[in-house]
């Protein structure tokens, strides 16, 4: 929210502009959300590499963690640890046959964003959709825009599209979560079965505390990025 503008799921675009590379742009929406798509995030990017990208000389500038940093509660947690690169590590369990324990350990880059994690679509389980409907909440879901378990398999016809694509989904999620940082972050981000509420509360812990980082530029950083539009 911001000047009592509301906008709901916003998650998987940000998701897709802070891997991309993409941080200066104009998003234009005529409703209360972003549009869910097909539940993932692969369709804005087929649309920005269809626009093609535009690269200004100005230097990138990134928020660099300097102390660990840790949010924790109820069996789930999150620390973000300094690093020089941005690197993901995602811990997900469901009490499911098809899901499990789930681990994804990555170096986050555009190519392999676009690859590995951009196609994971959002997913939920037929047992909850009463309560979650009955709260007003995914009232468009359909097999068209998410993936469906039932108590042991998904109901998607063509089925799943990664082995582990749920946990590529959180994944997914919490890069748009930590988008709300406003720079692109470099530190390695560790998330064992955390969810929005904790990733916010990370994003709120680290913008409240300046000790915690440094903002830095891109000269100042061996790959020396450029900053990035859409063109």
């Amino acid at each position: 929210m911001r000047q009592g503008v509301l906008v709901s799921t916003t998650e998987h675009l940000l998701s897709v502009f802070y891997s991309m590379g993409i941080d200066n742009a104009y998003i234009e929406i005529d409703n209360l959300e972003v549009p869910i798509l097909d539940g993932s995030g692969i369709e804005f990017v087929n649309l920005i590499r269809a626009a093609g990208i535009k690269y200004f000389r100005k230097r990138r500038k990134y928020l660099r963690i300097r102390r660990p940093v840790s949010v924790e509660g109820g069996g789930k947690r999150i620390t973000i640890v300094p690093c020089e690169r941005f690197e993901l590590a995602c811990d997900v369990f469901f009490d499911h046959p098809m899901v499990g324990r789930q681990v994804l350990e990555m170096e986050v880059s555009p190519e392999r964003y676009a690859s590995e994690i951009a196609p994971a679509r959002t997913f939920g389980f037929e047992y909850e959709l009463k309560q979650m409907r009955d709260m007003g909440l995914i009232r468009g879901a359909s097999l068209d825009n998410a993936v469906c378990f039932d108590r042991t398999s998904v109901l998607n016809p063509a089925g799943l599209r990664f082995v582990d694509e749920c946990c590529r989904h959180k994944a997914l999620d919490l890069i748009g979560d930590l988008a709300l940082i406003g720079k692109p972050l470099l530190g390695r981000v560790i998330a064992e079965r955390a969810g929005h509420a904790m990733h916010f509360a990370v994003v709120n812990r680290i913008m409240n505390d300046p000790t915690l980082y440094e903002i830095v530029t891109a000269d100042q950083l061996e790959d020396g990025n450029v900053q990035a539009m859409v063109s």
